[in-house]
Protein backbone atom coordinates (compact mmCIF):
# COMPACT_ATOMS: atom_id res chain seq x y z
CA UNK A 1 0.00 0.00 0.00
CA UNK A 2 1.68 3.35 -0.91
CA UNK A 3 0.56 6.50 0.72
CA UNK A 4 0.66 9.73 -0.83
CA UNK A 5 0.31 13.07 1.11
CA UNK A 6 -0.90 15.80 -0.73
CA UNK A 7 -2.13 19.17 1.38
CA UNK A 8 -2.84 16.99 4.57
CA UNK A 9 -4.82 14.59 2.48
CA UNK A 10 -3.81 11.72 1.71
CA UNK A 11 -4.17 9.02 -0.95
CA UNK A 12 -3.82 5.78 -0.44
CA UNK A 13 -2.96 3.13 -3.36
CA UNK A 14 -4.24 -0.94 -2.62
CA UNK A 15 -1.55 -2.99 -3.77
CA UNK A 16 -1.89 -6.81 -4.94
CA UNK A 17 0.28 -9.73 -3.63
CA UNK A 18 2.26 -9.50 -6.39
CA UNK A 19 3.04 -6.14 -6.31
CA UNK A 20 4.06 -6.64 -2.92
CA UNK A 21 6.15 -9.63 -3.56
CA UNK A 22 7.95 -7.74 -6.21
CA UNK A 23 8.66 -5.00 -3.64
CA UNK A 24 9.93 -6.69 -1.34
CA UNK A 25 11.96 -8.80 -3.27
CA UNK A 26 13.36 -5.75 -4.86
CA UNK A 27 14.17 -4.28 -1.41
CA UNK A 28 16.00 -7.24 0.00
CA UNK A 29 18.10 -7.69 -3.38
CA UNK A 30 19.19 -4.27 -2.63
CA UNK A 31 20.09 -5.23 1.34
CA UNK A 32 21.89 -8.54 0.16
CA UNK A 33 24.45 -6.43 -2.73
CA UNK A 34 25.09 -3.77 0.72
CA UNK A 35 25.79 -6.49 2.84
CA UNK A 36 27.89 -7.99 0.20
CA UNK A 37 29.88 -4.75 -0.33
CA UNK A 38 30.36 -4.79 3.40
CA UNK A 39 32.07 -8.05 3.50
CA UNK A 40 34.36 -7.52 1.23
CA UNK A 41 35.26 -4.31 2.92
CA UNK A 42 36.55 -5.61 5.86
CA UNK A 43 39.53 -6.48 7.03
CA UNK A 44 41.24 -9.86 7.92
CA UNK A 45 41.32 -8.02 11.53
CA UNK A 46 38.05 -7.63 11.29
CA UNK A 47 36.86 -11.36 10.31
CA UNK A 48 38.95 -12.69 13.05
CA UNK A 49 37.59 -10.68 15.23
CA UNK A 50 33.64 -11.42 14.16
CA UNK A 51 34.81 -15.29 14.21
CA UNK A 52 36.45 -14.81 17.93
CA UNK A 53 32.95 -13.49 19.22
CA UNK A 54 31.33 -16.46 17.23
CA UNK A 55 33.86 -18.64 18.69
CA UNK A 56 33.27 -17.36 22.39
CA UNK A 57 29.29 -17.11 21.97
CA UNK A 58 29.11 -21.27 21.27
CA UNK A 59 31.83 -22.02 24.40
CA UNK A 60 29.49 -19.57 26.33
CA UNK A 61 26.09 -21.50 25.15
CA UNK A 62 27.60 -24.46 26.31
CA UNK A 63 28.69 -26.07 22.86
CA UNK A 64 32.03 -28.21 22.64
CA UNK A 65 34.63 -28.24 19.79
CA UNK A 66 36.31 -30.73 21.27
CA UNK A 67 36.31 -33.74 18.76
CA UNK A 68 34.13 -36.34 19.32
CA UNK A 69 35.47 -39.58 19.70
CA UNK A 70 32.12 -42.00 18.42
CA UNK A 71 32.23 -39.61 15.17
CA UNK A 72 36.17 -39.96 14.83
CA UNK A 73 35.68 -43.95 15.09
CA UNK A 74 32.74 -43.70 12.45
CA UNK A 75 34.90 -41.38 10.39
CA UNK A 76 37.81 -43.71 11.13
CA UNK A 77 35.06 -46.94 9.83
CA UNK A 78 34.78 -45.35 6.27
CA UNK A 79 38.23 -44.41 5.82
CA UNK A 80 39.07 -48.32 6.09
CA UNK A 81 35.88 -49.41 4.35
CA UNK A 82 36.59 -47.16 1.64
CA UNK A 83 40.58 -48.47 1.54
CA UNK A 84 38.82 -51.96 1.23
CA UNK A 85 40.12 -52.94 4.87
Amino acid sequence: MEVFLFARHAIIMIMNAEEIRFLLRDRWKAVEEIERQELRALSMEQRLNQMNTIWQMGKGLGFSFEPDKSELEVFERWARLREGK
